[in-house]
């Protein structure tokens, strides 16, 4: 039965507070005290705060000037720019951590930014939404359509976990950790086996190394 083939797995604290977003938590959790961090499609700056005083030095990049323009004004440091477009401009291992907390779906080339990513930072850390999700398949199932737009965000390119670990191991990545989240809390159970996270988790975390 497939695995995930975790690398160095390490206990994810279930227990910790969780802030708005369940994966943002469970980001501020692999992410080590005063590391660099690049987030990719930064949006309102909550995943930076979040790094922030969690002890790391969170930098942001966000195509909407506006999402920009009031991460400035609350003092986050964020660029704006267009990450299929603009990750070759940032230096070789210049971060710990590349994130991409539900925003590598949202790009035209997720495979050529992911590879970016693997360039400029130490490790990269994903959110997917997965499609693999029962619901998805009942959705497409009975009413012919895959769910692009699932909890309000738009997806260019669905993917399930199964697809993910495979793109991930086809541009020879590691996966550290992983973790699956339902209702936005994480879900132990399935963290190692790979089929029922695919059918039983709305997303999934991946930490990965390049």
């Amino acid at each position: 039965m497939a695995q995930l083939e975790l690398v160095h797995p390490a206990p994810i604290d279930l227990d910790a507070p969780l802030s708005a977003r369940g994966d943002h938590n469970i980001i501020a959790q692999m992410v080590d005290d005063g590391a660099r961090v690049l987030d990719i499609g930064s949006g309102d700056g909550a995943l930076i705060t979040l790094l922030t005083r969690e002890g790391a030095k969170a930098r942001g990049l966000e195509i909407d000037p506006a999402k920009v323009h009031g991460c400035v004004k609350r003092g986050l440091s964020v660029v704006q720019g267009d990450a299929d477009r603009d990750l070759a401009a940032f230096p070789s291992a210049s971060f710990e951590y590349v994130v991409f907390s539900r925003s590598l779906q949202r790009l035209r080339d997720p495979e050529a930014a992911l590879r970016e990513a693997a360039r400029i930072g130490e490790r990269v850390i994903v959110t997917i939404a997965n499609s693999g999700h029962w619901s998805g398949r009942f959705e497409l199932m009975f009413g012919g359509r895959i769910n692009k737009a699932r909890r309000g965000r738009e997806i260019l390119h669905p993917m399930s976990v199964r697809d993910f670990v495979a793109l991930a191991r086809g541009m020879r990545m590691s996966v550290e950790r992983a973790v699956p989240l339902s209702r936005n809390k994480p879900g132990a159970p399935f963290a190692k086996v790979l089929w029922r996270a695919n059918w039983f988790a709305e997303e999934a975390v991946f930490l990965l190394t390049p």
